[in-house]
């Protein structure tokens, strides 16, 4: 039997004004589709938190624990020069990840490991 692979996400939302809400997750599609839905009394309800701009994939829990506490760790001016890295407009990803394909063959963002950093 082959060994199971797993997916982890580490991602940030956005609002229109750029309030910002950083997670993790093992089903980036889903979890971002609930945010979406605004449900009463979150966060990201409160400030419509819904705009998937950034993600981060890694193979491993740990790897992505430890990147989501560096990242809520940062000031907001690291957190935006990591999001205009790779999303200079803070285009919504949301669109484009509902065409990937499932999860396992979900291509991971160009950001290195945080096992690396």
């Amino acid at each position: 039997m082959p060994p199971r692979e797993y997916h982890f996400w580490v991602y940030i939302l956005s609002s229109r004004s750029r309030n910002l809400y950083i997670g993790i997750t093992n089903n980036l599609k889903q979890r971002t589709t609930t945010h979406r839905k605004q449900l009463p009394g979150t966060y990201t309800a409160r400030y419509s938190i819904h705009r998937l701009i950034h993600y981060e994939y890694f193979r491993y829990i740990q790897n992505a624990i430890a990147r989501e506490k560096q990242l809520k760790h940062w000031t907001r001016a690291q957190k935006i020069a990591l999001i205009e890295q790779s999303n200079p407009t803070w285009e919504d990803l949301y669109p484009k990840l509902q065409q990937q394909p499932e999860t396992p063959a979900l291509p991971p963002t160009p950001q290195p490991d945080s096992s690396t950093t």
